[in-house]
């Protein structure tokens, strides 16, 4: 990979050394740890003297210039050998006559004595500026110290990169954003080392394992150090004795590791001298590897069988208990024998930290023996990882073969889900569910998955008479509290009841100090998200989302996509478009090609607030998405896709089709009892300009909720064409949490200001508008009308719009239902007001990209 590498993360430190080093100064020297960046700033530093007439002398220590005189600047300076004054004497001399002159001096650490003192009296004497270079945990020569020690010049130490800067310096390197998950595995790899960074980037993005999904970069599987990689850790390690190398193996298969361990394993003074080499960190009780490439490095070139031992003796001094996940790992990889029962409680504590592939490849060595508890753990971790046809084999010979019939009924229970969820086959799942039911077995939880299944269908009748009893039943066991919970949580979030919505976040797990231990909390923690979000309370919502997006952020699998999803809906429901972008953007990329179905609710929400920051093109493929169908287990959002398609439409230009789609949202939500919908579609059609057909509804629907409040006040508003009342519904609208609505109300207000004449307050109301759609990301047909209006009917300026971007005549007369000639008529009349006659020119009139 032939990519240029900028020096980013350094703009301070390049503006000290470059003005270090300007004629009159005395210079710098740079110190910090291999592969830091010194050489590459310092030459950075040095380009800046182009062009000034200054000469730059380039000397460089190494292990074999050391045993050199002046060894240094061999093929520099031209000093014959003689008596060391009179050698030394010549150097400087030699220097003297260059003037003006910078002397650069890299690896000062591995200076002869020669060199090091002809440097130590170019400063004292100030014959020219000194540019210093030196490793840090090296043993310095005494005479380069006194440099600073003595004050000579000062030291710039240099870190290594952080986490951003890191990111930053690979999304520039590559030409794109970069999955943070990703980014922060290479940090945590490289420790912000710029040298090991370029080396692993390179061989990850040649070998195809670091590559772009939806625009964004993503490393998609474990790292293979490459061979030079491998050349320059080893390089750093150096020469490991016996009894250190067992000290650096153990730590780099097991970290961390006990210090008793360590030392009882190998020996207290071997794990001393690995601490003293800088191998090793400890703080008195665990020991971990100094560098993470060490153990990548080491792991890479450890023999099988020496690893197997090692991890198998680790193994044995570890406790089952609290966690059982280090010593299960060990085991299963280790010459131990097999330990069913540890494997078994390592899977299920793995799922209950959402650590899916781990689950999975525990519960599958558990399940080796064909005991039915552990199948069932390994099925739920195949389904959760969206391998439905793996799950359903195992599940459909649990429901025929298990040993009860209550395991049997828990296998089609299982099933259910799996078959519904996963594989989207809802007849199916329909039956076994029914099959569960004929048990007569587990019938709590039949009921909590009957309610989980009627959610999914939109049938909201049996959640809202058997949900809040259950709520309040001693529910079993996670699974049916997860099912109840959800279940009446997208009861609530539809009807618009708060206080069941409170009560089921409770019973689920998803509370100020908690969040649910099965992979189904984020199905939960979403519908509490669109809860709040219809209420008017996304704050609530965004808390919770929070939790579970730190709870989820640096696992494997897809739990970590998920929460980028439910935080990217808190974020679109606070009206945060930008921030909602970059999360729903980053869980797209690993989503958009897999068998999740969360990524149905990605695709809705992504083109939702692409469509919301006026960019149709990227939306446009997700809305023809919605189009083609939707998954069986989201029904029950049938407003919120078609609200997606609305904004997509008015992204496009397209007023009359965006209001109709939000008009037939507020329908489907009426029809099937989901008011809390139906409201947000009723202000979505004034938002986007029809407070006329919305009013009646809303003002029935006023006393739902916040929500419901504000959006009925705004459309009376809109529809009286009160700029002030406009402007207090933009208030409400920001202090309730929707910044899109409140920069759409402010921006009304400025219109309905122009047309009365009113131009100082359309202004005002103008720059309101434009204020708030900067905190959002917003770019709303509203917004687009208040800050560049035109003196046109609604109606020509959605004809001139849709043909600035492209249409032809007969495709805007399809679109509009209207015949050509009314299309032709209306783009004649828009030109003459706009006193525009070349269609190309539409464009810039109206300001589009």
């Amino acid at each position: 990979m032939e990519r240029t590498w900028p020096l980013t993360g350094r703009d301070d430190e390049l503006r000290r050394v470059a003005a270090s080093i300007r004629p009159g100064a005395s210079g710098v020297v740079v110190a910090g740890p291999a592969g830091v960046g010194k050489t590459r700033l310092a030459r950075e530093a040095l380009t800046k003297l182009a062009g000034t007439g200054v000469t730059v002398v380039w000397g460089h220590g190494s292990t074999a210039a050391r045993q050199m005189p002046l060894g240094a600047f061999a093929g520099l300076l031209d000093v014959p050998a003689g008596y060391t004054a009179e050698t030394i004497g010549r150097a400087l001399d030699q220097l003297a006559v260059r003037r003006p002159l910078v002397l650069a001096v890299d690896d000062a650490h591995l200076l002869d004595e020669h060199s090091a003192i002809v440097l130590h009296r170019t400063v004292v004497r100030r014959l020219a500026p000194v540019l210093v270079t030196l490793r840090t945990r090296e043993p310095v020569p005494d005479i380069v110290t006194a440099l600073w020690k003595d004050d000579h010049l000062p030291r710039l130490d240099l870190s290594p990169l952080d986490e951003a800067e890191t990111t930053g310096l690979v999304a520039r390197v590559l030409g794109g954003p970069v999955d943070s998950a990703s980014a922060h595995r290479l940090w945590t790899l490289t420790q912000g080392s710029p040298l090991f960074l370029r080396h692993l980037l390179a061989a990850e993005v040649s070998a195809g394992r670091f590559t772009p999904a939806s625009g964004i970069w993503r490393w998609t599987s474990q790292p293979m150090i490459s061979p030079e990689l491998a050349d320059l850790i080893e390089h750093e390690i150096g020469r490991l004795a016996p009894g250190v190398r067992d000290v650096v193996d153990l730590v780099a298969l097991a970290e961390p590791v006990a210090v008793s361990t360590v030392s009882m394993l190998a020996t207290p003074s071997a794990l001393e001298e690995a601490e003293e080499r800088g191998l090793v960190r400890t703080d008195g009780l665990v020991a971990r590897l100094a560098h993470p490439l060490y153990g990548e490095v080491r792991r890479t070139v450890m023999g099988a069988l020496r690893a197997r031992r090692l991890r198998g003796q680790v193994a044995v001094t570890l406790p089952a208990a609290p966690d059982p996940i280090p010593r299960a790992v060990l085991t299963l990889d280790s010459d131990l024998p097999a330990d069913p029962a540890l494997f078994l409680e390592a899977a299920e504590a793995a799922t209950r930290l959402f650590d899916l592939p781990l689950a999975e490849r525990l519960a599958r060595a558990a399940a080796g023996t064909g005991a039915p508890v552990a199948r069932l753990v390994h099925a739920a971790a195949l389904s959760w990882l969206s391998r439905g046809d793996e799950a359903e084999a195992i599940l459909r010979d649990l429901a025929e073969t298990a040993p009860s019939t209550e395991f049997r009924a828990m296998a089609q229970v299982h099933r259910t889900g799996n078959l519904l969820w996963t594989m989207a086959r809802p007849e199916e799942a329909r039956q076994a569910l029914d099959a569960a039911e004929a048990s007569g077995a587990l019938p709590v939880h039949v009921a909590a998955m009957s309610l989980a299944v009627a959610a999914a269908a939109g049938d909201l009748s049996p959640l809202l008479d058997r949900g809040p009893q259950l709520l309040h039943e001693d529910l079993p066991d996670d699974l049916a509290r997860i099912l109840v919970a959800s279940a009446v949580s997208a009861a609530a979030a539809l009807t618009g009841r708060r206080d069941l919505l409170d009560e089921a976040a409770v019973v689920g797990g998803l509370t100020a100090d908690r969040v649910p231990t099965v992979i189904p909390g984020f199905g939960l923690a979403d519908l509490q998200v669109l809860g709040h979000r219809l209420d008017g309370t996304p704050a609530r919502g965004d808390d919770q989302a929070r939790r579970m997006r730190a709870a989820s952020a640096d696992l494997p699998g897809p739990a970590r996509l998920m929460g980028l999803v439910v935080a990217g809906h808190a974020a679109l429901a606070g009206g945060r478009v930008v921030e909602a972008l970059a999360l729903l953007r980053e869980a797209w990329a690993g989503l958009a090609d897999s068998g999740h179905e969360f990524r149905f609710r990605c695709r809705t929400l992504l083109a939702t607030a692409l469509a919301q920051a006026g960019n149709a093109a990227e939306a446009a493929p997700l809305l023809t998405g919605i189009l083609m169908g939707q998954h069986p287990a989201y029904r029950f959002l049938a407003p919120e896709d078609l609200l997606a398609l609305a904004w997509g439409a008015a992204a496009e230009g397209s007023t009359t089709e965006s209001l109709d789609r939000a008009v037939a949202a507020a329908e489907v939500a009426r029809e099937s009892g989901a008011p809390a919908f139906e409201v947000l579609a009723w202000q979505t059609a004034v938002q986007l300009g029809d407070a006329t057909s919305a009013l009646p509804r809303l003002m029935a629907l006023a006393q739902l909720g916040p929500r419901a409040r504000v959006a009925c006040a705004h459309a009376r508003a809109w529809a009286d064409a009160d700029g002030e009342r406009l402007l207090e519904a933009a208030e409400d609208w920001a202090r309730l949490g929707d910044l899109v609505a409140a920069g759409d109300a402010a921006a009304q207000a400025a219109d309905a200001y122009r047309h009365q004449g009113r131009q100082g307050s359309a202004l005002s109301a103008s720059a309101l508008a434009v204020k708030l759609a900067a905190r959002s990301g917003a770019n709303t047909p509203a917004l687009a009308i208040a800050v560049r209006p035109l003196p046109l009917t609604a109606r020509e300026r959605e004809i001139v719009e849709l043909a600035a971007r492209g249409l032809p005549n007969k495709d805007i007369a399809e679109r509009l239902t209207v015949s050509v000639r009314t299309v032709e008529g209306h783009l004649y009349r828009a030109g003459l007001k706009l006193g525009v006659s070349e269609r190309t020119a539409l464009k810039d009139v109206l300001g589009l990209e």
